[in-house]
C-alpha cells in the first residue's frame, strides 16, 4: 500500500481525548482544508480501510486502538459572511475550539453565546451532540451546516430542519460517519436579551440590576459556575456530563415524587419535565465512588473521571453498574451522551 506522504502511522491519540486514554491510531491525517476530506475518503474506500473523525475528543470514548483511518478535523477560520442592522452571518471552520469561538463573538460584539462558554470541542462537533447548557442549544443559532456526504460521496448543505436537532441529538448523531462536517454557519440576531432562566444563573444574579446583566457579565458567571461543578480535563480526565438528563412525562414524575419526594426535575413542555440524572447518581450513592482507575466526580455525580492507568473497558463497565442501578431504582434508563467509538 503506498501511504500519502501526510498519513501518519501509529499515531497516538493521547492528547486527543480528554479522558486522557492511551490510545493509538493505525493511520491518522490533519484535516485543515475541507477539500481533504473528499481525497481522503476516496483513499479509504478504495483501500478498503475503516475511517473516523475526531475533533477535539471531548465527547468521545476511545478504545486503546483504532483500526483504519482517524481524520482529524483541525480545519480552522472564523468568517464575517454578512452583516446589517439586524444580525451577523458566520462561517466557522470544524477544527475551531468551541470556547475560542464564543470569546471571539464577545469581542467582537456579536453576544448571544455567552451561555455556552466552556463546553470544551471543536465547532464541528457541536451540531453532532446539539450542545446546550444554561438554557440554550446551538441549534438555536445554527442557519446551516457544511459536510461531505461519505455515502453519496458528494457536498452538501444542510439547513437547520434538515439537521433534524433535538435535545442532544442530530441527523449527525443518527447516521454516524456519513456526513463529515467541514463548517458551522451561524446567525447571531443583533437584538439580545439575556437568557438566565435557568437556577444555577438566576441564583447568581440575584439583586443585581438589570443593566449589569450584560453578555460579558452571563459569560464569566457561567464560566465560574461550569469551574465550580465540572472538573478540568487538563487535571482529571473526564468528557463532561456523562448521560443525559432524562425526560419522562409528568404522570411518570407524579409517581416519582410520591417515592421519592426530593426528586430534583425541570419542566420541558406541557407534558413532560427533564429530570437530573445527577440527583439519581448521587441518590443512588455513586457520587466520589473510584473502582480501578476510574470513578464519579466527587462534586457532580454526573461526571465519570479517569484516574490514570484506565481504559475505556473499565470506563464502560462502571457506566453500565450507574445504568443498571438507575433502572432498577427508578424505572429510567440513562443514556450515555458522549460517543463511544468500537475498536
Amino acid at each position: 500500500m503506498n501511504l500519502p506522504s501526510n498519513l501518519l502511522p501509529a499515531y497516538s491519540l493521547s492528547q486527543r481525548n480528554t479522558l486522557g486514554f492511551e490510545v493509538e491510531a493505525e493511520f491518522a491525517i490533519h484535516i485543515t482544508e475541507a477539500k481533504q476530506i473528499a481525497e481522503t475518503l476516496v483513499y479509504a474506500k478504495d483501500h478498503n480501510m475503516p475511517y473516523q473523525v475526531l475533533g477535539g475528543g471531548s465527547n468521545v470514548v476511545l478504545p486503546s486502538a483504532l483500526p483504519g483511518l482517524t481524520l482529524l478535523m483541525d480545519i480552522a477560520g472564523i468568517e464575517i459572511v454578512s452583516e446589517d442592522a439586524n444580525g451577523v452571518s458566520l462561517k466557522v471552520g470544524a477544527g475551531v475550539s468551541w470556547h475560542s469561538l464564543v470569546i471571539w463573538t464577545l469581542e467582537h460584539s456579536y453576544p448571544g453565546l455567552e451561555n455556552l462558554a466552556l463546553i470544551p470541542g471543536t465547532v464541528g462537533a457541536a451540531p453532532i451532540q446539539n450542545i446546550g447548557a444554561y438554557g440554550v442549544e446551538i441549534n438555536d443559532y445554527i442557519n446551516s451546516v457544511e459536510a461531505f456526504d461519505s455515502q453519496a460521496m458528494q457536498w452538501i448543505t444542510l439547513d437547520r430542519a434538515h439537521c433534524q436537532f433535538s435535545y442532544r441529538h442530530s441527523l449527525f448523531k443518527a447516521n454516524p460517519l456519513r456526513y463529515i462536517i467541514s463548517a458551522v454557519n451561524l446567525y447571531l440576531p443583533k437584538q439580545w436579551q439575556p437568557r438566565i432562566s435557568y437556577v444555577d444563573l438566576q441564583h447568581f444574579f440575584a439583586g443585581k440590576e438589570n443593566d449589569s446583566i450584560t453578555p460579558l457579565a452571563i459569560f464569566e458567571a457561567v464560566c465560574e459556575i461550569r469551574t465550580q461543578k465540572l472538573p478540568d480535563p487538563k487535571q482529571i480526565g473526564n468528557v463532561g456530563s456523562f448521560f443525559q438528563n432524562p425526560i419522562v412525562e409528568n404522570s411518570m414524575l407524579a409517581k416519582l415524587k410520591q417515592r421519592h419526594p426530593a426528586i430534583v426535575a425541570y419542566p420541558e413542555d406541557t407534558n413532560h419535565s427533564k429530570l437530573a440524572a445527577g440527583w439519581l447518581i448521587d441518590h443512588c450513592g455513586f457520587k466520589g465512588l473510584r473502582t480501578g482507575n476510574v470513578g464519579v466526580h466527587d462534586k457532580q455525580a454526573l461526571v465519570l473521571i479517569h484516574h490514570g492507568g484506565g481504559n475505556a473497558n473499565e470506563l464502560l463497565q462502571l457506566a453500565e453498574r450507574i445504568q443498571k442501578t438507575i433502572s432498577e431504582q427508578f424505572e429510567i434508563d440513562l443514556q450515555v451522551e458522549p460517543i463511544i467509538f468500537n475498536a
